[in-house]
């Protein structure tokens, strides 16, 4: 069947046809901007990090011992008894700072990088154009955004399970569960950074269509992070929190609870649809009426 013919059976079905070539060409598009994030040697850089945070928690709780009880970050006493437990606290030193200025680097090169390169406009040749662009785009920092969470998930739990003993975990309701369910649960977690880290991706996005400068945009999206961070943490503005696109990072505790509390990650999807949906018509304004032709 045609193209033609297709949109004509999608029309009458009351659907949106997308041409095949323009299918093929986004597909594609994201195949290849895939391929040149994950080849380049900052990006393996930016992962080798965030996986030294587990390893260095491991290494030094395995040389030091316990640390004093109720000191450092949570769960960080129970490491000796359960290698488990260096994953889930690694992602608690990482989300706060690490995690958001490796997404700052991704995110504010996305536009401003080709910009800055002058390979913007080639890319802007292929049909669809440059609202495709930055769907591409920023699925690809999406993409980011998983990697680097599943990366310190999985390091915390291979370094974990090589230095320290592994058991059934213990959870914050008190109930144990198998090494096997509590896996599913922190992988439960990296899925839940991942979503947290989706609005701060489509800030990013925005901000790098602003200027040619990437270094600018990456600065400016970690800036925010922190600063939204700050402000969470003051309780003259607690009516301002729950709008704060980081206010519900650290609410993925409610995953190692028996049974799990889905609220947090509910709110905190719904928190970061609504800066994707802001954002993304901001970086869509912005960046359809950019001149990079000339």
């Amino acid at each position: 069947m045609s193209s033609e013919s297709e949109a004509a059976v999608a029309a009458g079905r009351g659907e949106v046809a997308v041409p095949r070539p323009v299918r093929a060409a986004t597909l594609s598009l994201l195949g290849s901007e895939l391929l040149t994030l994950f080849r380049r040697r900052r990006t393996w850089a930016l992962l080798g990090a965030l996986a030294l945070i587990p390893i260095l928690i491991g290494v030094a709780i395995r040389v030091a011992g316990d640390s004093p009880s109720g000191r450092g970050p949570a769960f960080l006493d129970q490491i000796t008894n359960n290698g488990l437990f260096v994953g889930v606290t690694a992602m608690l030193v990482a989300t706060p700072l690490f995690l958001p200025l490796t997404i700052g680097v991704v995110a504010g090169d996305t536009i401003a990088g080709e910009a800055s390169h002058g390979t913007l406009r080639y890319l802007l040749i292929a049909p669809a154009g440059r609202i495709r662009l930055l769907v591409v785009k920023y699925l690809t920092a999406a993409a980011f955004c998983a990697a680097g969470a599943l990366t310190v998930v999985v390091a915390g739990t291979v370094v974990g399970w090589a230095l320290f003993p592994i058991g059934p975990v213990t959870l914050l309701s008190g109930t144990s569960v198998s090494v096997g369910e509590a896996l599913l649960r922190f992988l439960a977690i990296a899925v839940y950074v991942t979503v947290s880290l989706l609005g701060m991706s489509a800030i990013g996005l925005f901000l790098s269509t602003l200027t040619t400068v990437p270094v600018g945009a990456m600065a400016a999206t970690a800036i925010l992070a922190v600063v939204s961070q700050i402000l969470d943490a003051l309780p003259q503005l607690e009516a301002l929190h729950p709008w704060l696109f980081t206010h519900y990072w650290l609410g993925f505790g409610d995953l190692l609870r028996d049974p799990i509390v889905w609220s947090s990650f509910a709110d905190n999807a719904l928190l970061q649809a609504g800066y994707l949906v802001v954002f993304g018509s901001l970086a869509v304004g912005r960046f359809l009426t950019k001149d990079v032709l000339s």
